[in-house]
């Protein structure tokens, strides 16, 4: 299909818009429509959105603008999204695609009941019951073995590893040595040369996240889309002299490996009063120059430095890329925070590039489909057995060649 023949959003990036186009007749608050706040403004944006399509205001606007409507993972919808999809439904046509396994987006508050709420709104039409994906990467034993696991886990029932085909490989964490076994296990490699290899842990570990990134070579991590490391280093960096070195350097610490905060502050000092014994490095200049300085393209030069400093990788490029990019964008009409804010919102609707070894959840890799995945702990996702359950579903769904899977059991579920 032409791309000027369809326009593709998220719902509540969608909202927005039409909530910007008519922010009287909506009745929102102006504030909630800059997104100072995104955690505090969207649940607004979403309830504002509900309650002004239901007045039907725009229906005429809506059915001249558009001939369909077509919504995907329709189980992570929540309730007042649901009710925007069904508003719409009145006035287009209407198909919703999406699988209640995989609904693993309703910790804030209950989603719409699938059979009741669901499917008594949007009946079923067709179900998928061939693994293309595995089919198409030549592993059909493992695409089938995932669909009779799929079935098992919604029956509620458990799955045995030992009845799995070879794609898939157990790592028995039996209380002995089992962090190296996990940190063997992310060192797995793609059957296919530059293959992804996806590895998950809880989604509330990312502590665990990080470090695993740090010490797996060549893994970096899958950020939230909030971004909120970024947002909240812009509101505290001012662009001003003098520069917040300790600020910028707690920063890059949280990005990179091999950043020594107090070494190189120690040095920046010891370099500026003329007292250093050995010469200065280049991070440890532009450290210097930063502080003097404070501006956006200093700042930028410091991140750089350290990037290029010997022992050092960034192991969250997403995060860094990202200031960099608001840096760049800042200015005198627009300041540091509101431009990292404008590219956040920016990515939601674009995505993401899937690095060739990436650690995160499987909420933040839901949707990311590589060649393995990795799980390093198959009862730790949720304490909630159903939850628990979609969340294992939605991580060994993530590989299609190869599965490897860390647990204290071979029966899973």
């Amino acid at each position: 299909m032409q791309q000027d023949r369809y326009r593709l959003s998220t719902i509540d990036g969608w909202a927005l818009r039409i909530l910007k186009t008519f922010p009287a007749r909506s009745g929102i608050a102006p504030a909630h429509l800059d997104l100072e706040d995104a955690r505090r403004d969207y649940p607004v944006i979403k309830t504002a959105i509900a309650h002004f399509l239901s007045g039907r205001h725009i229906d005429e606007v809506l059915s001249a603008s558009y001939s369909r409507v077509i919504v995907d993972e329709y189980q992570d919808c929540d309730p007042d999204q649901h009710s925007v999809v069904c508003h719409l439904a009145t006035i287009l046509p209407t198909v919703i695609l999406g699988d209640p396994m995989q609904e693993i987006f309703n910790w804030r508050g209950h989603h719409p009941n699938w059979d009741a709420d669901v499917l008594g709104t949007f009946p079923l039409v067709a179900e998928l019951t061939r693994p293309w994906r595995w089919e198409n990467a030549g592993a059909h034993e493992l695409g089938t073995w995932l669909l009779e696991a799929r079935r098992t886990l919604k029956a509620g029932d458990r799955i045995d590893l030992l009845t799995a085909p070879d794609d898939v490989d157990w790592v028995h964490l039996d209380g002995t040595n089992d962090q190296e076994k996990q940190r063997l296990a992310c060192l797995t490699r793609s059957p296919q040369a530059g293959g992804e290899v996806l590895i998950m842990t809880g989604g509330t570990q990312k502590g665990l996240q990080r470090r695993l990134a740090k010490q797996t070579p060549g893994a970096v991590t899958v950020e939230a889309v909030d971004l909120t490391d970024v947002t909240d280093f812009a509101s505290e960096i001012d662009l001003v002299a003098p520069g917040n070195l300790e600020a910028a350097l707690d920063f890059a610490f949280a990005v990179m490996t091999g950043i020594d905060r107090q070494s190189i502050a120690l040095r920046a000092t010891t370099i500026a009063a003329d007292r250093n014994r050995t010469p200065p490095e280049a991070h440890e200049l532009a450290a210097i120059k930063y502080r003097e300085v404070g501006d956006a393209e200093s700042l930028i030069a410091l991140f750089d430095a350290l990037e290029a400093t010997q022992g050092t990788r960034t192991f969250r490029p997403e995060i860094l890329r990202t200031c960099i990019k608001a840096l760049r964008s800042s200015g005198p009409d627009v300041g540091f925070l509101d431009a990292a804010k404008r590219i956040r919102e920016q990515q939601r609707i674009l995505g993401r590039l899937l690095p060739k070894k990436a650690v995160g959840s499987p909420l933040l890799l839901k949707g990311l489909e590589g060649d393995v995945a990795v799980i390093l702990d198959a009862s730790d996702f949720d304490r909630n057995a159903l939850k628990n359950r979609k969340n294992l579903y939605v991580a060994m769904t993530r590989g299609s060649r190869k599965l490897v899977v860390c647990s204290s059991t071979h029966l899973l579920g």
